[in-house]
């Protein structure tokens, strides 16, 4: 199909949107219609990898039933350590129509999901706010999950107020040296804290159902990286200093070393002390580490929130990418 006629599929507002892509932090400003690709590497319509039931989010967000989680392709980060590189670099994942992610969400809702959960959807907003609004329109009634790296852009947030019901953002980094080296994005932090503020007055205070799901609210999430304890505990002062108990934490222990890291070839610019930065990155968190952060948050007065036991740090907890759920079957109604 040629690009315009695809591109006439699109609405008014997708094409104003993705024409000149200000959707993140990044502002690209390129047009998408035309092949232009930015940091995120997408075009204008959605790339899904899988829409399925998973059961491996916080209690409050799966539940028993599952949460409804949609993986988007591409993503606005390039974080050295990804754990869904397949996805988050384009590797894997197929182009849909705005009317198939509507009724992926309706699938999804029909096989008992407690929520639909927008896996790194930033490059898509205005896709998913088109989808949701025909979705609500043909009978979505579950919370719709904004789940996302944190480094977003108020304006296209904006633009999901009244779609979203939680914010489920990562807060990785208070440093903006490590936000650069480990992610190339050294405004990380600042561009978090005003995303967060803005999922908050969104949101507002969460509130749960009789079984313990959330139905609004944020939960924010930390992923404790190996030798960055005094990072996580920046990380988690500064969210109980400015929201306190508006908000729930999920502090994670479930860092994985991936073949693919960095640290495995360093390149030759980087420095000596770049090189022994990355080398961190091998190993996976330690108990001792872990168990410091949580005595250091409930120390503060953390309460509400989640903490990990076991064994989380292995690569089958990664979900396959397989187009699960993705391709309408003929059992699908």
């Amino acid at each position: 199909m040629q690009t315009e006629e695809k591109n006439s599929k699109l609405s008014e507002f997708e094409i104003q949107q993705y024409s000149n892509c200000h959707l993140c932090p990044r502002n690209c400003g390129i047009n998408r219609l035309k092949g232009e690709r930015g940091f995120c590497r997408m075009g204008p319509f959605p790339v899904v990898a899988r829409a399925a039931l998973h059961y491996w989010e916080e209690p409050c967000i799966s539940g028993e039933k599952g949460s409804g989680a949609v993986f988007f392709s591409g993503c606005n980060l390039r974080c050295v350590f990804c754990q869904n590189q397949e996805i988050s670099r384009g590797q894997a994942g197929k182009e849909i129509t705005v009317d198939r992610l509507c009724e992926i969400f309706l699938e999804l809702q029909e096989k008992g999901a407690n929520n639909i959960n927008l896996v790194t959807g930033v490059q898509f907003i205005p896709s998913i706010v088109s989808a949701l609004n025909m979705a609500k329109e043909k009978g979505l009634s579950i919370p719709a999950v904004y789940n996302c790296g944190g480094y977003e852009s108020v304006g296209a947030l904006k633009l999901l107020e009244g779609l979203i019901d939680i914010y489920l953002p990562d807060f990785k980094y208070f440093d903006k040296a490590l936000a650069a080296q480990y992610s190339h994005a050294g405004d990380y932090p600042e561009r978090a804290k005003e995303a967060l503020g803005e999922m908050f007055r969104q949101t507002g205070a969460p509130l749960f159902n009789s079984e313990g799901i959330m139905e609004k609210g944020v939960l924010v999430r930390h992923l404790l990286l190996p030798g960055k304890r005094k990072e996580a505990e920046r990380i988690l002062a500064y969210l109980y200093e400015t929201y306190g108990e508006r908000i729930y934490f999920s502090i994670m222990n479930q860092y994985t070393p991936m073949k693919h890291c960095v640290a495995e070839n360093p390149q030759k610019e980087q420095n000596q002390a770049e090189q022994k930065e990355y080398k961190n990155l091998y190993r996976k968190v330690t108990t001792y580490e872990y168990d410091k952060t949580i005595e250091y948050a409930l120390s503060m007065g953390i309460r509400k929130g989640y903490m990990q036991e076991g064994k989380t740090a292995e690569e089958s907890f990664i979900p396959p990418f397989d187009l699960e759920g993705v391709e309408k079957t003929e059992t699908d109604h």
